[in-house]
Protein backbone atom coordinates (compact mmCIF):
# COMPACT_ATOMS: atom_id res chain seq x y z
CA UNK A 1 0.00 0.00 0.00
CA UNK A 2 1.70 3.19 -1.21
CA UNK A 3 -0.06 5.65 1.08
CA UNK A 4 2.65 8.30 0.83
CA UNK A 5 2.12 8.76 -2.90
CA UNK A 6 -1.63 9.31 -2.54
CA UNK A 7 -1.94 10.71 0.98
CA UNK A 8 -4.15 13.63 -0.07
CA UNK A 9 -6.54 11.24 -1.80
CA UNK A 10 -6.68 8.88 1.17
CA UNK A 11 -7.22 11.72 3.64
CA UNK A 12 -10.14 12.96 1.54
CA UNK A 13 -11.67 9.47 1.48
CA UNK A 14 -11.14 8.81 5.19
CA UNK A 15 -12.69 12.11 6.24
CA UNK A 16 -16.10 10.55 5.57
CA UNK A 17 -15.28 7.27 7.35
CA UNK A 18 -15.89 6.40 10.99
CA UNK A 19 -12.91 6.10 13.35
CA UNK A 20 -13.38 2.32 13.41
CA UNK A 21 -13.40 2.12 9.62
CA UNK A 22 -10.17 4.12 9.56
CA UNK A 23 -8.48 1.77 12.03
CA UNK A 24 -9.69 -1.35 10.22
CA UNK A 25 -8.46 -0.01 6.88
CA UNK A 26 -5.01 0.89 8.22
CA UNK A 27 -4.64 -2.46 9.99
CA UNK A 28 -5.32 -4.24 6.71
CA UNK A 29 -1.77 -3.34 5.64
CA UNK A 30 0.06 -2.33 8.85
CA UNK A 31 2.83 -4.69 9.95
CA UNK A 32 4.01 -3.20 13.26
CA UNK A 33 1.32 -0.83 14.55
CA UNK A 34 1.53 0.86 17.94
CA UNK A 35 -0.58 3.26 19.96
CA UNK A 36 0.92 6.07 22.02
CA UNK A 37 -1.01 7.41 24.98
CA UNK A 38 -0.48 9.79 27.87
CA UNK A 39 -3.68 8.52 29.52
CA UNK A 40 -4.90 12.09 29.77
CA UNK A 41 -8.45 13.40 29.19
CA UNK A 42 -10.36 11.56 26.44
CA UNK A 43 -7.47 9.14 25.87
CA UNK A 44 -9.61 6.07 26.56
CA UNK A 45 -11.44 6.65 23.26
CA UNK A 46 -8.47 5.71 21.07
CA UNK A 47 -7.36 2.96 23.45
CA UNK A 48 -10.79 1.35 23.28
CA UNK A 49 -11.06 1.75 19.52
CA UNK A 50 -7.68 0.26 18.63
CA UNK A 51 -7.71 -2.53 21.22
CA UNK A 52 -11.20 -3.60 20.13
CA UNK A 53 -9.85 -4.18 16.62
CA UNK A 54 -6.40 -5.50 17.59
CA UNK A 55 -6.19 -6.42 21.32
CA UNK A 56 -2.46 -7.20 21.21
CA UNK A 57 -1.40 -3.82 19.80
CA UNK A 58 1.38 -2.32 21.98
CA UNK A 59 0.40 0.82 23.89
CA UNK A 60 3.52 2.93 24.36
CA UNK A 61 3.29 5.04 27.50
CA UNK A 62 6.03 7.48 28.47
CA UNK A 63 5.63 8.02 32.21
CA UNK A 64 7.26 11.34 33.08
CA UNK A 65 7.04 10.50 36.78
CA UNK A 66 5.04 13.68 37.39
CA UNK A 67 1.54 12.32 36.77
CA UNK A 68 -1.19 12.89 39.33
CA UNK A 69 -2.34 10.09 41.61
CA UNK A 70 -5.70 10.15 39.81
CA UNK A 71 -3.95 9.60 36.48
CA UNK A 72 -2.12 6.53 37.78
CA UNK A 73 -5.41 5.13 39.09
CA UNK A 74 -7.04 5.87 35.74
CA UNK A 75 -4.25 4.06 33.89
CA UNK A 76 -4.62 0.92 35.96
CA UNK A 77 -8.40 0.92 35.69
CA UNK A 78 -8.30 1.46 31.92
CA UNK A 79 -5.61 -1.17 31.45
CA UNK A 80 -7.71 -3.77 33.25
CA UNK A 81 -10.99 -2.76 31.61
CA UNK A 82 -9.63 -2.94 28.07
CA UNK A 83 -6.94 -5.59 28.53
CA UNK A 84 -4.30 -3.24 27.17
CA UNK A 85 -0.81 -4.34 26.19
CA UNK A 86 0.90 -1.40 27.92
CA UNK A 87 4.64 -0.86 27.42
CA UNK A 88 5.92 1.65 29.97
CA UNK A 89 8.95 3.86 29.35
CA UNK A 90 10.51 6.11 31.97
CA UNK A 91 13.30 8.71 32.07
CA UNK A 92 16.79 7.36 32.66
CA UNK A 93 17.08 9.73 35.64
CA UNK A 94 15.02 9.44 38.82
CA UNK A 95 12.23 11.88 39.60
CA UNK A 96 14.17 12.97 42.69
CA UNK A 97 17.26 13.80 40.63
CA UNK A 98 15.22 15.64 38.01
CA UNK A 99 13.28 17.59 40.64
CA UNK A 100 16.45 18.63 42.47
CA UNK A 101 18.37 19.84 39.42
CA UNK A 102 15.56 21.09 37.19
CA UNK A 103 12.31 21.28 39.16
CA UNK A 104 9.36 21.63 36.79
CA UNK A 105 10.50 24.64 34.74
CA UNK A 106 8.03 26.97 33.07
CA UNK A 107 8.11 27.02 29.25
CA UNK A 108 9.96 30.35 29.32
CA UNK A 109 12.70 28.90 31.54
CA UNK A 110 15.94 27.99 29.75
CA UNK A 111 15.87 24.58 31.47
CA UNK A 112 12.48 23.64 30.02
CA UNK A 113 13.78 22.25 26.74
CA UNK A 114 16.29 19.99 28.47
CA UNK A 115 13.67 18.94 31.03
CA UNK A 116 11.29 17.95 28.21
CA UNK A 117 14.05 15.99 26.50
CA UNK A 118 14.81 14.05 29.70
CA UNK A 119 11.29 13.19 30.86
CA UNK A 120 9.47 12.67 27.56
CA UNK A 121 11.33 12.96 24.26
CA UNK A 122 14.20 10.57 25.04
CA UNK A 123 11.86 7.88 26.47
CA UNK A 124 9.61 8.32 23.43
CA UNK A 125 12.49 7.86 20.98
CA UNK A 126 13.63 4.82 22.94
CA UNK A 127 10.14 3.32 22.73
CA UNK A 128 9.90 3.94 19.00
CA UNK A 129 13.40 2.56 18.38
CA UNK A 130 12.58 -0.64 20.25
CA UNK A 131 9.26 -1.26 18.50
CA UNK A 132 10.17 0.17 15.08
CA UNK A 133 6.52 0.74 14.10
CA UNK A 134 5.39 1.32 10.55
CA UNK A 135 2.08 2.74 11.85
CA UNK A 136 1.55 4.98 14.88
CA UNK A 137 -1.99 5.53 16.15
CA UNK A 138 -2.37 8.86 17.93
CA UNK A 139 -5.30 10.69 19.50
CA UNK A 140 -4.43 14.15 18.21
CA UNK A 141 -7.35 16.24 16.99
CA UNK A 142 -7.67 19.25 14.71
CA UNK A 143 -9.09 21.51 17.42
CA UNK A 144 -6.28 21.01 19.96
CA UNK A 145 -3.41 23.22 18.75
CA UNK A 146 -2.45 25.29 15.73
CA UNK A 147 0.18 22.73 14.74
CA UNK A 148 -2.29 19.84 14.92
CA UNK A 149 -4.79 21.79 12.84
CA UNK A 150 -2.20 21.76 10.05
CA UNK A 151 -2.13 17.94 9.99
CA UNK A 152 -4.79 15.41 8.95
CA UNK A 153 -6.02 11.89 9.68
CA UNK A 154 -2.94 10.51 7.94
CA UNK A 155 0.49 12.12 8.12
CA UNK A 156 4.09 10.98 8.14
CA UNK A 157 6.78 11.57 10.74
CA UNK A 158 10.25 12.74 9.77
CA UNK A 159 11.31 9.08 10.08
CA UNK A 160 8.66 7.92 7.62
CA UNK A 161 6.24 6.36 10.12
CA UNK A 162 2.59 6.64 9.11
CA UNK A 163 0.78 8.52 11.89
CA UNK A 164 -2.94 7.83 12.05
CA UNK A 165 -5.41 9.97 14.02
CA UNK A 166 -8.85 8.29 13.74
CA UNK A 167 -10.61 10.96 15.84
CA UNK A 168 -8.90 13.88 14.08
CA UNK A 169 -12.14 15.69 13.18
CA UNK A 170 -13.97 14.94 16.44
CA UNK A 171 -14.68 17.75 18.88
CA UNK A 172 -14.79 17.35 22.68
CA UNK A 173 -18.53 16.69 22.66
CA UNK A 174 -18.22 13.88 20.12
CA UNK A 175 -15.30 12.30 21.98
CA UNK A 176 -17.23 12.54 25.25
CA UNK A 177 -20.24 10.84 23.65
CA UNK A 178 -18.00 8.02 22.39
CA UNK A 179 -16.62 7.51 25.89
CA UNK A 180 -20.11 7.51 27.40
CA UNK A 181 -21.47 5.13 24.77
CA UNK A 182 -18.77 2.56 25.50
CA UNK A 183 -18.79 3.13 29.29
CA UNK A 184 -15.13 4.08 29.38
CA UNK A 185 -13.25 5.84 32.14
CA UNK A 186 -12.13 9.45 31.75
CA UNK A 187 -9.85 11.52 33.95
CA UNK A 188 -9.37 15.29 33.91
CA UNK A 189 -7.01 15.66 36.88
CA UNK A 190 -4.05 15.35 34.55
CA UNK A 191 -0.76 17.23 34.49
CA UNK A 192 1.86 17.21 31.75
CA UNK A 193 4.99 19.01 33.03
CA UNK A 194 6.34 19.37 29.50
CA UNK A 195 3.35 21.38 28.29
CA UNK A 196 2.07 23.25 31.36
CA UNK A 197 -0.45 24.99 29.09
CA UNK A 198 -3.02 22.90 27.21
CA UNK A 199 -2.39 24.60 23.85
CA UNK A 200 1.34 23.84 23.80
CA UNK A 201 3.17 20.95 22.13
CA UNK A 202 5.59 18.80 24.11
CA UNK A 203 7.55 17.97 20.97
CA UNK A 204 6.45 14.39 20.27
CA UNK A 205 4.00 15.42 17.56
CA UNK A 206 6.54 17.74 15.98
CA UNK A 207 8.74 14.78 15.09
Amino acid sequence: MKVAEDILKYNAILKDKSPREIVEWVLSFAERPVITSNFGPYSSSLLHLCSSVMPSMPVLWCDTGFNTEDTYKHIEKTRKQLGLNVKKYEPNLSKEFISFFYGVPEPENEKHQLFTEIVKLEPFRRAMNEHKPDVWFSNIRQSQTAHRASLDILSFTKDGVLKVSPFFYYNNKEIYEYIQEHKLTNEFNYFDPTKVYSNRECGIHLS
